[in-house]
């Protein structure tokens, strides 16, 4: 696994960007839609990807696999997912807890290959 994204669940999209590229200079990398976008951190690979539609869930990593539906395959019966496999514009993601409840978010690139 290795980390591509910080997620942060925002309110509101818009005000969100206002904050993190306007007053903290982020540089704006990709949008998808009203509802997400990331922003490129400095001196780094990792982008912070923000988004309106899952505000009841808590920030995290997000996590690149080869294969989520392998990870969701192998581990279902072990994993405390909350949510599945589901297609996303690059791929497959899904998310699950650790043992302290802490999400991990897990998303690969097959769309892209």
């Amino acid at each position: 696994m290795k980390l591509v994204f910080l997620c942060h669940p925002v309110k509101n999209l818009k005000e969100s960007l206002t904050f993190y590229r306007d007053k903290l200079g982020f540089e704006e990398a990709w949008r998808e839609g009203d509802h997400t976008a990331a922003l490129k951190l400095p001196d780094s690979e990792i982008q912070l990807m923000i988004e309106d539609d899952e505000q009841e869930l808590s920030a995290g990593g997000i996590f690149l696999v080869d294969s989520v539906d392998e990870i969701y395959s192998d581990n279902k019966d072990t994993l405390e997912f909350i949510k599945g496999p589901v297609d996303v514009p690059p791929g497959r993601y899904a998310i699950y807890k650790d043992n302290s409840g802490n999400l991990l978010r897990i998303i690969d690139f097959t769309k892209e290959k």
